[in-house]
C-alpha cells in the first residue's frame, strides 16, 4: 500500500486545459517542452493520465494520499489494485546490468499498457531504459576495479579506523570528509569518474539513440494526448443545450 500511495503522491496534475470556447474547435498540438524537466513532467503526466484510465476501466483507482485510510477492509481491494497496477506473476522483462543487479518488470498492468501506448514497444523501452539509467553506476564500478581508486580506498580506510579498534560501521563525516582528501581518493574519484562515464557512454552509443528516440516518441504522443484532452473540455464547454 505504501507504494501505491507514493505513486498517487507523485503523480503530476492533470493537464492544464484551455481553448476557446466553441463546439468547432479543431486539435492543435503544442510544441514540445524545450526544457528537460518540462519533458519529463508532459511525459509522467501522459502516464498518469493513460494510468487512470487504464484502472477506471477496471472500476479501481489510485488512492488519495492525504485521505483516511480504512485499513479493516483494504487488503483484498490493496492487492487488486497493485495487480491491476503493476502486474501479476512472475515478471515477464529482466536486464541484468553490468553490476550485476537484476531489474526486472511486467508486461501486464497498466503501468506496462501505459508505457506501451506511450513509447510503443514497452520491451525496448524497458530495456534501454534501465541500461541508460545505470550508466553512472557502471562507470563507478569500474572505477572500484581501478588499482589506483582501489590503493586510495585502501588509505582512506585506514585514516578512518581509529587505532586499534575496528572501521566504524558510518564513519564520522567531518572525519571521512578529511580522509577523503588525504588519501587522494577526492582527487581521484574526480578525475576517473567522468573519463570512464564517457567511455562507457560511447560504448552504449546505439542504446542512448534508441532511448532518445523512444523518448521522443512518447513526448509526441503525450502532446497528442493534451490536444485530445483539450478539445475535449473545449467542446463540453461550448455545446449548445437546445
Amino acid at each position: 500500500m505504501r507504494l501505491l500511495r507514493a505513486l498517487a503522491a507523485a503523480a503530476l496534475a492533470v493537464l492544464a486545459l484551455t481553448g476557446c470556447s466553441t463546439a468547432t474547435a479543431q486539435r492543435a498540438v503544442p510544441p514540445l517542452p524545450r526544457t528537460e524537466r518540462d519533458r519529463n513532467d508532459l511525459i509522467d503526466t501522459a502516464q498518469q493520465v493513460l494510468v487512470d484510465r487504464c484502472l477506471a476501466r477496471q472500476g479501481l483507482t489510485l488512492p488519495n494520499a492525504s485521505a483516511p485510510q480504512d485499513h479493516s477492509a483494504s487488503a483484498p481491494h490493496d492487492r487488486r489494485l497493485q495487480g491491476a497496477l503493476f502486474g501479476r506473476g512472475h515478471p515477464e522483462l529482466s536486464v541484468t546490468l553490468a553490476t550485476g543487479y537484476t531489474v526486472t518488470a511486467h508486461t501486464d498492468g497498466c503501468l506496462a499498457a501505459a508505457e506501451r501506448d506511450l513509447y510503443g514497444d514497452q520491451r525496448l523501452w524497458f530495456r534501454t531504459r534501465v541500461v541508460v539509467n545505470n550508466l553512472r553506476a557502471e562507470a563507478q564500478q569500474r572505477m572500484k576495479r581501478d588499482p589506483d581508486y582501489r590503493a586510495a580506498t585502501a588509505r582512506w580506510t585506514r585514516c578512518v579506523t581509529p587505532a586499534h579498534e575496528a572501521r566504524p560501521g558510518r564513519p564520522d563525516p567531518a572525519v571521512s570528509t578529511r580522509c577523503a582528501h588525504e588519501s587522494g581518493l577526492t582527487r581521484l574519484r574526480a578525475r576517473l569518474e567522468p573519463a570512464l562515464l564517457a567511455r562507457v557512454r560511447a560504448e552504449r552509443h546505439g542504446q542512448l539513440t534508441t532511448y532518445r528516440q523512444l523518448r521522443t516518441r512518447a513526448l509526441r504522443r503525450a502532446a497528442d494526448l493534451y490536444a485530445e484532452r483539450t478539445v475535449q473540455v473545449t467542446l463540453k464547454k461550448g455545446s449548445d443545450p437546445s
